[in-house]
């Protein structure tokens, strides 16, 4: 059996959508209003989360909701595979500032990798798997078919939680897809470029 795409979830302008449903709905333009909001509306309880940069807040709500919404548990093997284009630019600028006003702040510091939204998803879920966090200037479907299946073909996991956050100021695009040996949406780059 083909490897194929069985869940996704999407955040991007006010909307929080899994398969298709459109499950949470916020006018608010501010990122870090609207996240809060998401968060306190799904319940997550997930104590780091206030203390996060706009990026890691992203990508375990958008993890998160995917999770929540699947009918079987996430297989412990499951490898995490995110791209974007402006790494973790936000948390940067923000402790670019602290530096040159003469107090370079540790908690901005801890998040100036974009890697650490993988760890952070990771941690949560108690997942032990293979994980990479890619740049590209543009959405890459070609990569993420190709690494995903390359993972799932060489047994280095079972499944494959993949896709594209990105989140620069108030402008935000999240699509998380998991990737399965189950029947689901074929992972070919019409159906990625369809989603994003």
């Amino acid at each position: 059996m083909k490897s194929e795409i069985t869940h996704y979830c999407q955040i991007k302008n006010g909307k929080v959508i899994f398969d298709e449903n459109l499950l949470y709905e916020d006018k608010e333009v501010d990122f870090q209003k609207f996240i809060k909001n998401a968060y306190q509306f799904f319940e997550l309880d997930y104590r780091k989360f206030y203390k996060m940069d706009p990026l890691c807040k992203l990508a375990v709500m958008n993890s998160s909701v995917l999770i929540a919404n699947l009918t079987e548990k996430l297989d412990p093997k499951t490898a995490l595979l995110l791209t974007n284009k402006s790494a973790c630019v936000d948390i940067d600028l923000k402790h670019q500032k602290s530096i040159t006003e003469g107090f370079a702040r540790p908690a901005d510091f801890v998040y100036t990798l974009p890697n650490i939204s993988l760890g952070e998803i990771s941690i949560k879920n108690k997942l032990r798997s293979e994980n990479s966090f890619f740049i590209f200037e543009t959405f890459n479907p070609e990569f993420l078919i190709t690494y995903t299946q390359q993972l799932i073909q060489t047994k280095k996991a079972n499944a494959v939680l993949a896709g594209w956050v990105e989140i620069a100021e108030n402008d935000y695009n999240a699509l998380l897809f998991l990737v399965e040996k189950k029947k689901g949406i074929a992972l070919k780059k019409e159906n990625l470029l369809n989603l994003i």
